[in-house]
């Protein structure tokens, strides 16, 4: 009786935890956005509302670049999965670790490549084509952001593809469909719910996106950077507040209709190995997406060959010279930086993915119906940009109870709860998947809470913590949006340094920057996937919640 009662003080006392920690840390600081934007001078006002929507351009803009932003992301990224899905097996495996790689992609990255290859002196449109055009606005955004999300779409897309039987492609060879026909009738309708996953994900990170636009947008301006201004420039926490409550109404609609449209749900969380499908690689259509496909994995290898080259060459008497100046010059600012941005990442690696295997736990396991309110705050991450769930961190802890702006903690707090969504997603997935005999036979034995989760779920659910280490790690790493406003000019991280620097025109000192977050994070990548004794493979990218 006494153990009973332990156990379920214990159980108690967890769940009460997890409840503070994200109302705390998620639910609060949303509220305090909303607060702030609307209540001014303690009375109920909506004149900065009124103001923003008085311009309709910013409002008109975002959602302008998020629309075609999605719409040429998925389109390219079907495109490309369809053609690695019916590719060689070998080939397949290629042109997959290609996306993986550049998956691991730091903010500006895609921008600084840009630069290189388009920009007034750029390698391509200067150095070999002899012209000399302005590549700065709304287009040149487009295709940068276009290019950031097509690994992740592209992966995400065929984690739907790998769920289909290779069974319904033979059969329909049997009744005479050629290859044009398995593309158009049975692939593409087979992609309709990752279609609309992957336009989901991008049009929150392309209306959320401020660094992008802030870099080679030109005269093209957007709510997402003018929010950013806004504080950084001018402290006006409150007009801010209200750009990014404006900013979170499209991407709530945008979600509604999407949820609408997905009713039926389709798990690529048991996704089928990369085998190779025998069909005939002929026919008009067949050949149209391997010519764009090639070209898309030509256009992604380019970006990074560039951000390499840029961080090896120097400009001197008009021409590239190979040269380790630009990584003398970056190591005098980049040191501290880079320690620092390790040590959150690994601490939001680690709690991060413990918060989500204690919710996943609970909630499917536990069978905590109060755990499923809790669970669905912890997932308001996934559709907050990220600097209205920076800016509400601001607001919410720059007075009693917690004081903690201008501190480390802060920032750590911020990174952890901003990639909770996904650990969650990925602890209830794993739960899912555990054999209610084997807990009810560990209960049976007397075991408590604590070693039904050390001897019970936690061997039976690494491929999952893994995904979650390595997501959170690299996710931190690469992270800018949330945690602009909250790092002090003396405890910046890799990723901001590199903005700064990018920022004052310092181009090869940049991609100096952006190949060590690179390298850090497939390092941590490989060496995590080596503690768990497996591969890198795909499973990450088939949980749609990313970034």
């Amino acid at each position: 009786m006494k153990k009973l009662k332990s156990r379920n003080l214990f159980d108690i006392l967890i769940q009460l935890i997890l409840v503070l920690a994200v109302v705390l840390f998620v639910l609060m600081p949303f509220l305090s956005v909303f607060k702030e934007s609307f209540i001014i001078d303690g009375n109920i006002d909506f004149s900065y509302y009124k103001n923003i929507l008085a311009n309709k351009k910013l409002l008109i803009n975002s959602l302008k670049l998020g629309t075609l932003t999605s719409a040429f992301s998925v389109i390219l990224a079907t495109i490309l999965a369809i053609y690695i899905y019916l590719s060689k097996s070998k080939t397949k495996k290629i042109f997959n670790l290609i996306l993986l790689i550049t998956l691991v992609s730091p903010p500006f990255v895609t921008s600084l490549s840009y630069i290189t290859l388009f920009g007034r002196r750029g390698f391509i449109t200067h150095s070999l084509l002899g012209l000399s055009i302005n590549p700065y606005n709304m287009w040149g955004v487009v295709f940068m952001q276009t290019l950031s999300y097509i690994s992740l779409n592209c992966l995400i897309l065929l984690g739907y593809l790998s769920t289909m039987k290779n069974d319904v492609i033979n059969s329909a060879r049997s009744l005479g469909a050629d290859t044009n026909s398995i593309i158009l009738d049975i692939l593409i309708p087979q992609l309709k719910n990752g279609i609309y996953t992957v336009f989901l994900l991008s049009f929150f990170k392309s209306v959320a996106d401020f660094a992008t636009p802030s870099i080679i947008g030109g005269k093209f301006n957007v709510l997402a950077l003018e929010s950013y201004f806004e504080v950084i420039a001018n402290g006006n926490l409150a007009k801010a507040s209200a750009m990014n409550v404006l900013l979170l109404l499209p991407i709530l609609l945008v979600f509604i209709v999407v949820s609408y449209l997905n009713k039926e749900k389709s798990s690529t969380a048991n996704a089928n190995e990369l085998t190779e499908i025998n069909v005939q690689r002929m026919g008009i259509v067949y050949n149209i997406f391997r010519i764009i496909g090639i070209l898309i994995l030509l256009l992604l290898v380019s970006l990074y060959v560039a951000i390499i080259l840029s961080a090896f060459t120097t400009m001197k008497k008009g021409s590239l010279v190979f040269s380790l100046d630009n990584f003398s010059k970056a190591k005098n600012y980049m040191g501290d930086a880079m320690l620092r941005s390790i040590g959150y990442s690994l601490i939001s690696a680690l709690v991060g993915t413990l918060i989500g295997m204690l919710i996943g736990y609970y909630l499917i396991i536990k069978n905590s119906k109060f755990m499923k309110l809790i669970d669905l705050i912890s997932n308001m991450p996934y559709i907050i940009p990220g600097t209205f769930f920076g800016l509400g961190y601001l607001l919410y802890f720059k007075s009693p109870p917690l004081m903690i702006t201008g501190t480390s903690m802060i920032v750590v707090l911020n990174v952890l709860f901003k990639q909770l969504p996904f650990s969650s997603r990925v602890g209830n997935t794993a739960m899912k998947a555990i054999d209610s005999d084997m807990i009810n036979s560990l209960r049976d034995l007397g075991a408590n809470t604590f070693y039904e989760i050390k001897d019970g779920i936690i061997p039976n659910i690494k491929p999952s913590l893994r995904i979650s280490l390595i997501n959170s790690f690299t996710t931190t790493m690469t992270t800018v949006g949330s945690i602009i406003f909250l790092v002090y000019p003396g405890k910046k991280l890799l990723t901001l340094v590199m903005f700064d620097v990018i920022n004052s025109g310092r181009y090869g000192e940049g991609s100096v920057i952006a190949l060590l977050i690179m390298v850090i994070c497939i390092v941590f990548d490989l060496l995590i996937n080596f503690i768990f004794g497996q591969r890198t493979s795909k499973e990450r990218s088939t949980y749609v919640f990313g970034n």
